[in-house]
């Protein structure tokens, strides 16, 4: 599996290190695509970046995605001081179908007493793959980047056994717990279908005891975040982002 590694500046000692998971739907992106987000991040945040390029629907389906992400966290543990990590500050973050994986994966992890997490960064996530019927689902279901269509052809393509789709791995809003997991920061978009389950997977942990932070960005749609040359939005929640890991991996160590 194709890995990328941002290492934002060369130094003797050990630096934190977040595992990226990149968004498009399960079936489209991969390290190119958000290659300027991973840059960046590495940048603001003065932490190693991992890119994942994990495998793709259809010719991929559910769980082989998730799988990669708990794969590349535990390699990333075992291996960091091959890259000059520290396995003891390790993050996880994604966007839209990434932030799917991460949660998932910050799951898995738990479940199988994987390698311990400093934090989670869910940007826009998927997380319910069992419902079409969310309000921002409906008032945004066409005509803003992400459509409703886009969403239900994607879940073809990932999770065409329906079943499979309210599964903890699939769908981590659905899962009978949430206790234990990393600290999360939450970034939703205004005009956005996937608004209403980020925030709503927000609200869970923060119920089950995790520590959670959730920023609405206004006046921007799905996928802002790495369109840094449209969208000044983009600047603003890459600050919020870096910030918030800088702290979460500075108290970890």
């Amino acid at each position: 599996m194709p890995l990328r590694v941002y290492t934002p500046e060369r130094t003797d000692r050990a630096l934190p290190v977040i595992v990226y998971l990149h968004g498009g739907a399960w079936v489209w992106g991969d390290l190119e695509t958000h290659d300027n987000l991973c840059r960046t991040l590495a940048q603001k945040t003065g932490a190693i970046v991992v890119a994942v390029d994990y495998r793709l629907a259809p010719e991929h389906r559910y769980p082989a995605a998730v799988d990669d992400a708990y794969a590349t966290l535990s390699w990333v543990a075992g291996n960091a001081s091959s890259f000059g990590a520290d396995p003891t500050r390790i993050a996880v973050a994604g966007d839209s179908a990434g932030g799917n994986l991460a949660a998932a994966a910050t799951l898995m992890v738990r479940e199988r007493r994987g390698p311990p997490l400093s934090a989670q960064v869910l940007i826009y996530p998927m997380v319910d793959e069992s419902a079409l019927e969310r309000d921002s689902l409906k008032d945004f279901a066409t005509g803003l980047f992400l459509t409703a269509e886009t969403i239900a052809w994607s879940q073809a393509q990932y999770l065409p056994d329906i079943a499979q789709r309210r599964e903890r791995f699939a769908s981590p809003l659905l899962a009978d717990d949430h206790h234990g997991l990393p600290p999360a920061l939450i970034i939703t978009a205004q005009f956005d279908p996937l608004r209403d389950e980020g925030e709503a997977y927000g609200r869970a942990l923060s119920q089950a005891g995790v520590p959670v932070e959730m920023k609405r960005f206004d006046g921007v749609m799905h996928g802002f975040v790495p369109m840094d040359r449209w969208f000044p939005e983009s600047a603003t929640a890459t600050d919020l982002i870096a910030g918030w890991l800088r702290e979460r991996l500075s108290a970890a160590n």
